[in-house]
């Protein structure tokens, strides 16, 4: 039996759960506030806005083409190595970025911080699994989805904060030690793994990294109004390149792209939901600040205080679904949270002309609510339904399923934006009830006899072929 069979003892287990909530917080705010501080950087560096946003793409890219490979990695060589060296690789780039002192060099070593952050982000949930009991599972992974919520929702206020005292290279320099303290402590507190004993799928890597990259690029592209015969071939690509990738993962023992989990009624139908969800939240977070300044004149400090109560929601309400998940299916949980959080959306679209402060706030409490007591059950269920050496795939997959969704939203603004500049936002917030809602089916189908499978099903493949780290 590994040390971290079922989970890790007392104070040990504390000191995980820190070093995995510094490496997602700092994993997720960067992914935001260099957003926020764009045009400042573009100043300073005398870039051209267009060459600029290759500080924030280098590094979504980054983490898009490594995310499978490095959770596949992980099951190999042990996560607690593939996350130890993303934090190490992350803080070293961060403090890279802060020394940066042209366009070129910042975006080498953001590509280089983003590769760190999927190391981070590929094995955390995983790590997860083997921290908490199997009984506080949900509790874990509630824990887990608060923090990466409330990170990506308060990067913006964040980055603001640190640049009215500070210039940018602070955004990347206060990393630094925090990182080196996660390190430190993740060295003696994090769990040892089971290992796999296959060898690491190169040409698998390859391909995923190829159909993932190549094909988030085209969704972008056709967001961003680029030539149609550009994306369509940038479709192509991906397509011919998911094509070689399921046709060889089919029949590889531990496939880098988890078909074998997707084989899983209710692992498949939780990925499909997530896709849902974070496109319909993205869709809104990207909408609102346009929204709330362009219709209703809202100044950008204001707009980050109508936007907190949403992060606090969720703050409230994650927990909760996390310990209720222990009791009640994710189906159930999953389905009346994305009712609740469509709910909000469409309160938000539909606000009156000229709305008084607490008419927003409430409207953004109530979207966070229900996002937060969707998200803990949904997440706890995909990691759930996979044996405990497939793990590394499952945590991968958790995160492929959320870059793909937000990737989708973000394009989908861009797009609604580019074609309605004035009705735009409020349809974006209207096109994100709809995703919330068929999210919200999608969750409601694992409640069927069908869709459930792979709960129970799904111990008997836990079979021991691995060796201890």
């Amino acid at each position: 039996m590994t040390q971290a069979e079922d989970g890790l003892p007392f104070p040990q287990r504390y000191w995980a759960i820190l070093t995995i909530v510094l490496g997602i917080v700092m994993a997720v705010i960067d992914g935001a506030i260099a957003n926020v501080a764009l045009p400042t950087i573009a100043q300073d560096l005398n870039a051209t806005p267009s060459f600029s946003v290759w500080i924030v793409n280098g590094y979504q890219l980054a983490i898009t083409i490594s995310l499978l490979p490095l959770a596949a990695l992980g099951e190999i060589v042990g996560y607690r190595r593939v996350y130890l060296a993303g934090l190490a690789l992350f803080t070293i780039a961060s403090l890279l970025c802060a020394l940066s002192h042209t366009l070129m060099l910042l975006t080498a070593a953001r590509i280089v911080q983003g590769f760190g952050a999927a190391g981070i982000m590929s094995v955390n949930a995983a790590l997860v699994r083997f921290t908490y009991p199997r009984k506080q599972l949900g509790h874990g992974i509630g824990i887990n989805a608060l923090v990466v919520a409330v990170s990506a929702a308060v990067g913006p206020t964040l980055a603001a904060a640190i640049l009215s005292v500070g210039n940018w290279p602070w955004l990347f320099a206060v990393n630094i030690p925090v990182g080196i303290a996660a390190v430190l402590v993740g060295q003696r507190a994090l769990p040892h793994t089971p290992r796999a004993l296959h060898a690491f799928d190169w040409r698998g890597a390859i391909l995923s990294a190829l159909t993932f990259g190549v094909g988030i690029a085209a969704i972008d592209s056709v967001g961003h109004g680029e030539a149609p015969y550009l994306y369509l071939m940038e479709f192509a690509v991906a397509a011919i390149a998911c094509t070689v990738l399921v046709r060889r993962e089919l029949h590889a023992p531990s496939p880098l792209l988890p078909v074998d989990l997707l084989r899983i009624p209710i692992f498949a139908l939780s990925v499909c939901t997530s896709v849902a969800s974070f496109c319909a939240q993205m869709l809104a977070f990207v909408a609102l600040p346009f929204y709330l300044q362009d219709r209703f004149g809202y100044s950008a400090v204001q707009i980050g205080l109508l936007i907190t109560p949403w992060p606090i929601a969720v703050g409230f309400s994650a927990p909760i679904a996390g310990w209720l998940a222990e009791r009640h299916p994710a189906g159930l949980l999953g389905g009346i949270g994305l009712l609740v959080f469509a709910g909000g959306l469409a309160a938000l679209a539909l606000l009156p002309p000229h709305p008084v402060r607490s008419d927003i706030v409430w409207r953004m409490a109530l979207a966070g609510a229900g996002f937060g007591l969707f998200q803990s059950p949904n997440n706890r269920t995909m990691i759930a339904a996979a044996p405990r050496e497939r793990s590394g795939g499952a945590s991968g997959m958790l995160g492929t399923a959320r870059l793909l969704g937000q990737t989708i939203g973000a394009a989908l603004v861009a797009m609604l934006l580019a074609q309605d500049p004035v009705n735009g936002t409020r349809i974006a917030l209207a096109v994100g009830v709809g995703f919330a809602l068929a999210g919200a089916t999608l969750s409601a189908l694992r409640l069927s006899p069908k869709g459930s499978q792979g709960g129970q099903a799904v111990r008997v493949l836990e079979a021991p072929r691995a060796t201890g780290e």
